[in-house]
């Protein structure tokens, strides 16, 4: 039987996308927001009926909007605005980022504040709730004035043009919908510019990087651990004293974790007495860098759980004062600022990551045989897994340059500053994923590393997480194909198998 969740118009929060994001939800809208969905509605037409002249309503568009539009036109006016603004390209947006695109578009017309009828609201819901996701090319968003041109394509479905991916299936919309029964949407003054102006897309895009950057960190987290022990490091350095003096919050709370994970290591253990004054900086600097990663994360989430709800079209229906204003928040510099953070973040958790494959790889550091194999020079081991490691994270270096300080005007000078928040969202996917293949080629490191110290065993909760990479990868004992242990470790972590053990959650 289905899952089933209340949409409560502005009380979306990031941990609700968790199962949502996969789709098999039946969502409904609460009752609750009728009222003030039909007095936007309302307003709307009163506006209409007293021949008055509001930008969006009865105007034209962008540079256009000083072009006043009959009122037989207007319904033609939101078709061709929504038709002319599909203008997208690329390949299309992924399934997960499609079905928040479309949950967070209703949940910000549902606030009431937008002027669009109930219907077309549900028929967000009703495509959501069927796995009928409409087909959106990934590139031409600036981010300002919104996500025009992807929301065109999502819109383009509801009315029967464009396409729609039906449970996996592409086929033209008006197609689709015929085999859910459903009748297109007919717009209404306003509907159409409600429609594809806000910033859902760049928000989607942002909070499904942070769905996947939360079990990345996770895994991050076990990985770092376990390679303390397959280094022979020190638990010294996660000293709660050492974190309170400084004060950072992130940095407490990972230390604490990393306490957790090594307790009770055998490895540990049995050196603890050893004349090692000092590990290297990836080994003792973990709660310093992943601590601050964590508080850069902690603020973008909850820049992007404020917009999730928010409401980001334009113009806004204040129906209480029966008045329509004309704003900018479909201006989405605060995801653009907020995934530029993020993006920074996850590059430095793969940084560090790297460095630690480099420090388990190298004999003089390790103390374990050179690339982690018996018999280096007939075997390589884990040499090239290292430099495809060194690879990702370099990429990540150019991918972290920030999105939101670039700006190119549009709209013949009227749209003269924009966000670019919607490549900056992104973007984060590519990072997230080179991310999660550096941490994936950490753990199967680290795996071999505490292997090579058997028969001591590192911690009870380590010894789990062996077991289950020893289910994707054997022990490398001799050279054979890198890559699918690589693929097979990495879909581990895109499946959170982590969290108990990490004991770890973002939101």
């Amino acid at each position: 039987m289905p899952q089933t969740f209340t949409l409560r118009a502005g009380h979306l929060a990031l941990a609700d996308l968790r199962d949502l994001e996969a789709g098999g939800v039946a969502v409904t809208l609460d009752p609750a927001a009728h009222e003030a969905i039909d007095a936007s509605v309302e307003t709307v037409r009163a506006v209409i009926r007293e021949n008055r002249t509001v930008y969006g309503v009865n105007t034209g568009f962008g540079s256009l909007a000083r072009t006043r539009i009959a009122d037989a036109e207007l319904a033609e006016l939101q078709r061709r605005l929504v038709l002319s603004h599909a203008a997208g390209t690329g390949p299309a947006l992924s399934d997960p980022v499609v079905r928040l695109v479309l949950l967070l578009k209703a949940n910000g017309l549902a606030r009431g504040h937008s002027g669009v009828r109930r219907e077309a609201i549900e028929m967000l819901l009703k495509l959501y709730g069927a796995d009928a996701l409409p087909m959106i090319p990934a590139k031409g968003s600036v981010g300002a004035s919104g996500d025009l041109a992807p929301l065109a394509h999502m819109t383009a479905a509801m009315i029967g043009q464009g396409a729609i991916k039906l449970k996996g299936e592409a086929m033209p919309a008006a197609a689709a919908l015929a085999k859910l029964g459903l009748k297109p949407v007919a717009l209404e003054a306003k509907e159409g510019l409600a429609l594809l102006n806000g910033t859902q897309v760049s928000t989607a895009l942002a909070a499904a990087a942070l769905l996947a950057t939360e079990r990345l960190f996770q895994a991050a987290l076990v990985s770092g651990s376990l390679c303390v022990d397959a280094a022979a490091g020190s638990d010294v350095p996660f000293d709660p004293r050492i974190q309170a003096v400084r004060g950072q919050p992130g940095q407490i709370e990972v230390a604490k974790l990393y306490r957790a994970i090594l307790d009770s290591s055998e490895i540990r253990q049995s050196h603890i007495d050893c004349d090692r004054v000092q590990d290297p900086y990836s080994l003792r600097c973990q709660p310093q860098v992943m601590g601050a990663a964590l508080d850069m994360l902690r603020f973008a989430a909850g820049v992007v759980e404020r917009e999730m709800n928010a409401v980001s079209d334009n113009p806004l229906v204040f129906a209480d004062k029966g008045e329509i204003l004309s704003g900018g928040n479909f201006h989405a510099e605060p995801v653009a600022m907020a995934a530029d953070v993020a993006a920074i973040a996850l590059s430095e958790i793969g940084s560090i990551a790297e460095r630690r494959i480099a420090l388990l790889t190298d004999s003089r550091m390790s103390g374990l045989p050179a690339f982690l194999v018996p018999e280096p020079g007939l075997n390589s081991g884990f040499m090239i897994a290292h430099v495809t490691a060194a690879a990702l994270a370099s990429e990540n270096k150019g991918l972290s340059h920030p999105a939101s300080v670039d700006s190119l005007p549009t709209s013949a000078n009227q749209e003269d500053h924009v966000s670019m928040a919607t490549w900056g969202a992104r973007r984060l996917h590519d990072i997230a994923d080179n991310v999660t293949a550096i941490v994936a080629i950490e753990l199967l490191a680290a795996a071999q590393g505490v292997e090579l110290r058997r028969p001591l065993k590192t911690s009870p909760t380590l010894e789990p997480v062996m077991a289950a990479i020893r289910k994707k990868a054997a022990f490398w004992d001799q050279d054979r194909a890198m890559a699918p242990d690589i693929e097979a470790v990495k879909g581990l972590i895109e499946r959170g198998i982590f969290r108990e053990a990490s004991g770890f959650s973002l939101f």
